[in-house]
């Protein structure tokens, strides 16, 4: 009876380690068509995940080696998306300052749209930075990095943003360095006057950290001509964001063809960023640019209070009005990861290699008729429109928009101790919980 017993437990035992070995990974994506522009990918594969990285991509993995399994048949897989021109410092209370009301908290727009990774361009200064940190950074699911305001005060309106005496290359660089990979570059902008001080500032401040210099260049001054910021002032590297407003020289004034600011400023590998905004985005700008070949290095939103409910919406929305204009699907995927990743110096980022942050969005394209509209609020037609179904943020899913990744409401679920494995979700109790 007792070698009876001492074998059941042994067979017992045996076939909870099978059971654990056979779900060796936390969840896998399957059937979908993954575009991984870095490592070169694009055909259906399946994607595993284990420990918040990236475990496995291989044409085939078995739905029974994860905890759950996401059908993703019909849908695009891609890397985490990621937004190099945000502003999220909110929380301050400060009316009209992108350091506070103007700014919006990031989780309730990211996730929905494929995005796992926002940078802040320029909210906080080096004398605000770690208020931003505390208040914002450290406390959001969005992977926020930052580009300092080479202003000390941050984005918080003309009366601090066009004061000459509080941009200092000096001070921005050391708070740079105090907070490496998480300062990720230096940014100028909305400067009205035509001084070259927050441009030579800004590049100081990049050569001591190592990081680079993220421009929006303001006012239209013929005393600081584009064609010299971006033939001489800024390094290889450096990021010119607001290509396609016209506002500043983008587009030669006779030919209507893209300026050769532009063109040396390419040449000399500075990348060229969309930063749509509320109004840095013109049809009549971009549409003769990107037939010429003056395509993004990266798209980005310049989301904030105005621009995300006018004609930028949000990141797919940019990326969709791209293809619009002739670029790719693989493309747009490429300007919104691996590109922004190198711009940005964390290569870890934007990819789906093994041992990478399983950062993921599953995307669907959606074809019928639809409108783009720009700054001017003039409306260009397109064919198709990215929307996102599905985000993973660090291994776990964080944003479901038809539930791929839920159990049936009438089958069999997850334990809360599986689901904590593979989604922030909330699941059904095995135990009915007390009402409070």
């Amino acid at each position: 009876m007792r070698n009876k017993f001492l074998i059941q437990s042994v067979l017992l035992l045996a076939s909870c380690v099978a059971a654990a070995n056979a779900q060796h990974y936390d969840l896998i994506v399957q059937h979908g068509h993954v575009i991984d522009p870095k490592n070169g990918i694009d055909g259906v594969m399946d994607v595993a995940v284990l420990d918040g990285k990236i475990a496995k991509v291989a044409k085939s993995i078995a739905a029974s080696e994860a905890v759950k399994a996401v059908d993703a048949t019909g849908l695009y897989v891609t890397p985490g998306l990621i937004d190099i021109h945000a502003h999220v410092y909110a929380g301050t209370g400060e009316r009209n300052s992108y350091a506070g009301d103007n700014s919006i908290y990031p989780d309730g727009f990211t996730f929905r749209v494929g995005v796992t990774t926002v940078v802040d361009a320029g909210g906080s200064g080096w004398r605000n930075f770690e208020d931003f940190k505390d208040r914002v950074i450290d406390r959001s699911h969005t992977r926020i990095l930052a580009d300092l305001n080479i202003v000390g005060s941050g984005m918080r309106g003309a009366k601090y943003e066009q004061n000459l005496d509080d941009m200092d290359g000096e001070a921005t660089g050391k708070m740079a360095l105090k907070y490496p990979g998480l300062v990720v570059g230096i940014k100028s902008a909305h400067f009205e006057g035509p001084e070259w001080k927050p441009y030579e500032q800004a590049v100081i401040a990049g050569n001591i950290a190592k990081i680079p210099v993220m421009i929006d260049y303001g006012a239209n001054r013929k005393e600081r001509p584009l064609y010299d910021l971006l033939s001489k002032v800024l390094r290889p590297g450096d990021i010119y964001t607001h290509m396609y407003s016209g506002l500043r020289g983008e587009q030669d004034a006779t030919t209507g063809k893209t300026s050769e600011a532009l063109k040396i400023g390419r040449k000399r590998g500075i990348y060229f960023d969309v930063g749509h905004g509320g109004g840095s985005f013109n049809w009549t700008v971009a549409v003769p640019l990107v037939k010429e070949g003056f395509i993004p290095d990266s798209i980005s939103t310049d989301i904030h209070i105005t621009s995300m409910n006018a004609g930028m919406k949000d990141q797919l929305n940019v990326a969709s009005k791209m293809m619009a204009l002739g670029l790719s699907l693989q493309e747009v995927v490429k300007e919104m990861t691996s590109n922004p990743a190198k711009e940005i110096q964390h290569p870890e980022l934007g990819n789906l290699t093994e041992g990478s942050p399983a950062d993921i969005a599953v995307l669907r394209l959606e074809t019928g008729k639809f409108g783009f509209v720009d700054m001017n609020n003039t409306v260009y037609p397109g064919t198709k429109k990215l929307a996102c179904e599905l985000t993973v943020r660090d291994g776990k899913v964080v944003y479901d928009l038809n539930g791929l990744s839920a159990d049936p409401w009438n089958g069999k679920v997850v334990t809360p101790a599986q689901a904590k494995r593979f989604t922030t979700m909330h699941v059904r109790p095995e135990k009915p919980s007390v009402a409070h």
